[in-house]
């Protein structure tokens, strides 16, 4: 009835015992195996055993003689504390100065600047002063100021002091005209030519005339051109002028061309040895290209030795613009600001100067022949209360 099963049972136990016994033989190889290393460790523990002893005796000896060596250590420490109580005093003395220094003195970092200049820019964009400007004082003052030491009682004094050092590096000092002109004329016999412009009702005409009445007190004559052959009663304005000065003007009738005005101006100064051309021009602005063709054409007939703009030191930005466009079409050499003495700004003067890179010549300070100034950069830093 179970043979099957029986039979089956049999085989599996068979199979099942030759494998135990497989597997311990195996086992009891794998034994004897880890005796054999076992045995192996035990020698080699007794051999570091051994060794460690060896060691510990070797440390021992160290030992003592560190334990002398440290007593040598002590008996140096006892002597360098004794020297630093000797110097104690002083170094403490050091540290209070350096302290004391630190209350007193002040650094500006980056984000101080910034803060200051922030303020400072504000107030010179309202008084006229040109971007352009404002970023070159910028640079100017940051390298001055950053990160500099500064005593606190002081620092109200550098920064003033860097300003100015600032703005003399800005604005020209100007020759004297006058001498200029009269070095030139005990060289040449050619007379002595200066072209002035601006745009109409900025007070060329009477700036021209005060300069007359300057070289005139200067023992230099003059002859005007009344280039100006556009605007109306422009002629009449300049001949008013002469009239009073007691000078000769040559003009053309109105619409003429104005350089032909100018070239007779020049031939009578020749003929009759005078000493300076003042050249009056028209001062329309309607496109930049109408005024390249006539400043240039102008410019080209008569060879000026000086070329001055003027413009109105109140004019603010305008008279900035003004300025460069005259300087890209013609070059300026010089320039003068009428009504410089009701300007309470004063950044229009800094700015034609930085913008043009030639220096302010004369100042107008009021409406009479004698009311222009030269320009002194000292004195003006001064008026800025630097």
């Amino acid at each position: 009835m179970f043979k099957f099963l029986k039979e089956k049972l049999k085989t599996w136990l068979s199979k099942s015992k030759k494998e135990i016994e497989r597997k311990a033989e195996k086992e009891a190889l794998k034994i004897e195996e880890e005796s054999e290393e076992l045995k192996k460790k035990e020698e080699k523990a007794k051999k570091l055993k051994k060794e460690i002893k060896e060691e510990k005796e070797k440390i021992k000896k160290e030992g003592e003689k560190e334990t002398k060596e440290a007593e040598e250590i002590k008996e140096e420490k006892e002597k360098l504390e004794k020297a630093e109580e000797k110097i104690k005093e002083p170094e403490q003395k050091i540290g209070l100065f350096s302290k004391l220094k630190k209350f007193f003195a002040y650094q500006i970092t980056e984000s101080d600047f910034e803060k200051i200049f922030s303020e400072l820019e504000v107030s010179l964009l309202e008084n006229n002063v040109a971007l352009e400007v404002i970023e070159k004082l910028k640079s100017e003052l940051k390298t001055l100021l950053l990160n500099k030491e500064i005593k606190k009682s002081e620092l109200e004094d550098e920064i003033k002091q860097a300003l100015k050092k600032s703005l003399e590096e800005i604005i020209l000092q100007p020759e004297d005209l006058i001498k200029k002109i009269k070095e030139y004329r005990k060289e040449n016999k050619e007379p002595y030519k200066i072209l002035f412009f601006g745009i109409n009702g900025v007070g060329k005409t009477t700036t021209i005339a005060k300069f007359a009445n300057l070289c005139l007190k200067n023992k230099l004559s003059c002859v005007l051109a009344a280039s100006d052959t556009f605007r109306a009663a422009s002629i009449e304005q300049l001949q008013v002028h002469a009239d009073k000065l007691g000078i000769k003007m040559i003009k053309h009738t109105y619409g003429s061309d104005s350089s032909a005005v100018a070239f007779d101006a020049i031939k009578y100064a020749q003929q009759n040895n005078i000493d300076i051309v003042l050249i009056d021009t028209a001062g329309r602005m309607h496109t930049k290209t109408d005024l390249l063709r006539q400043m240039e054409k102008i410019s080209r007939v008569t060879k000026p030795n000086l070329k001055v703009f003027v413009a109105e030191a109140i004019a603010g930005s305008d008279a900035i613009e003004q300025a460069k466009t005259f300087n890209d079409v013609i070059g300026i050499d010089g320039s003068i600001l009428a009504k410089s003495d009701v300007d309470e700004k004063g950044g229009t003067i800094i700015s034609i100067n930085y913008i043009t890179k030639k220096p302010i010549l004369y100042l107008g300070t009021g409406q009479n022949y004698s009311d222009l100034e030269l320009f002194d950069k000292e004195k003006f830093i001064e008026r800025l209360g630097l």
